[in-house]
């Protein structure tokens, strides 16, 4: 079953890939800002970035699907569960509805 380890676990995936985008395009924007640098070591640092953002494109690819992965698991667990138990799913939407009414109506 889906656990809150799994869920903040989720989390801190997603935003490592949100981070890991904004490295790769930060990256590749300094790849075309060189781009007409013709220096020896220029060269040769813009082809090892290039095979770095390469498998690092690779590596994000990964996450994305193993964060799909999760959260289609997670879905359907919850899914199983709402079916196997209409009643109890029924009471808890209620109860989480009424905390929720009785917090607006208190501001």
């Amino acid at each position: 079953m889906y656990t809150e380890v799994d869920e903040a676990a989720d989390i801190s995936k997603e935003k490592l890939v949100a981070d890991f985008k904004v490295v790769v395009a930060d990256a590749e924007a300094l790849l075309r800002a060189t781009a007409n640098d013709a220096g020896e070591k220029v060269v040769a640092a813009r082809e090892k970035i290039q095979s770095s953002l390469v498998e690092a494109k690779v590596q994000l690819a990964r996450a994305e699907a193993a964060i799909i992965d999760k959260t289609k698991q997670a879905a359907r667990a919850t899914d199983q569960y709402v079916h196997d138990n209409p009643w109890k799913a029924v009471g808890i939407s209620a109860c989480v509805g009424l905390v929720i009414g009785v917090l607006i109506v208190r501001r």
